[in-house]
């Protein structure tokens, strides 16, 4: 499928499913958001930019701790549903601007947080992403990312991402910890904190909130029961009556600084 496929494809799947994202408690919950203020320490002259921002959720998160967020999203309903909701919720200092995570209409160094949360995976070009981020952030500034990740084992990684393709047409790939961070050193970002969690999903919402028919449901279910011992232990499933109940996967969350600010003049002085 070639990127623009991908990216259609990406705005028929969240166009349709807009109001799911917001009210999505994997989303719209979770303790990273919290833990986003307190890794990053924003300051209230800040400005923000939140890439994909789905729901709005972090978006919402950091309005309180900074001057402005731009909000922006490849796909319209989606930037609409978040702004009811935080309008809503009476957050008024957020910008909403459709845009492509790999070609992002902003000056150079415009922002000093850039932030994308659970949606990297979604995008076709990766480097191209990291590129504009290192791009639009001011030297100095702070990228927190947080995405599913797959193990670093390549028969392992392709079953992963087998499973998130079959469950979701807009799913290109979750790259390894280790293939992100190739890409930050590329492009000047310095990871200065991290961490991997496990996130555990009841099967039956998960696969529900982008299926397409019981058919679809079926076959990713499918290739639940029959992964081999090694995949299903990664996995972490639960079974019953040859059911799957619940799985796992790896979330990684990462603050990377760009490099070039005082900090660093300081250091080579």
């Amino acid at each position: 499928m070639k990127n623009e496929e991908i990216k259609q494809a990406v705005q028929a799947q969240f166009g349709k499913n807009a109001e799911q994202y917001v009210q999505s408690k994997t989303h719209a919950k979770g303790s990273d958001l919290e833990l986003m203020v307190e890794w990053m320490q924003p300051a209230e002259k800040w400005r923000a930019l939140d890439i994909a921002t789905g729901g709005g959720h972090v978006a919402r998160t950091l309005a309180p701790h900074v001057s402005m967020v731009v909000a922006t999203d490849l796909t319209r309903p989606m930037l609409m549903a978040a702004a009811v909701t935080n309008d809503t919720a009476l957050v008024h200092n957020v910008m909403y601007v459709q845009a492509d995570a790999e070609s992002l209409p902003f000056l150079d160094e415009s922002f000093e947080i850039v932030t994308c949360r659970i949606a990297a995976h979604h995008f076709p070009d990766p480097a191209a992403f990291v590129r504009e981020v290192s791009r639009v952030l001011t030297p100095g500034g702070l990228f927190l990312f947080i995405d599913n990740v797959s193990p670093e084992e390549s028969s392992l990684s392709s079953f992963i991402n087998e499973v998130e393709k079959a469950r979701d047409a807009s799913h290109v790939r979750c790259l390894s910890v280790s293939e992100w961070l190739a890409l930050f050193e590329a492009n000047g970002l310095t990871p200065q904190k991290q961490q991997e969690r496990k996130k555990r999903f009841e099967f039956l919402p998960w696969v529900q909130r982008t299926s397409e028919s019981s058919e679809q449901e079926a076959n990713v279910e499918k290739l639940l029961l029959n992964a081999t011992d090694e995949q299903k232990e990664y996995l972490g499933l639960i079974i019953k009556e040859d059911r799957v109940m619940t799985h796992q996967i790896d979330e990684w969350m990462v603050l990377c600084k760009k490099r070039g600010g005082q900090e660093d003049d300081d250091k080579k002085a």
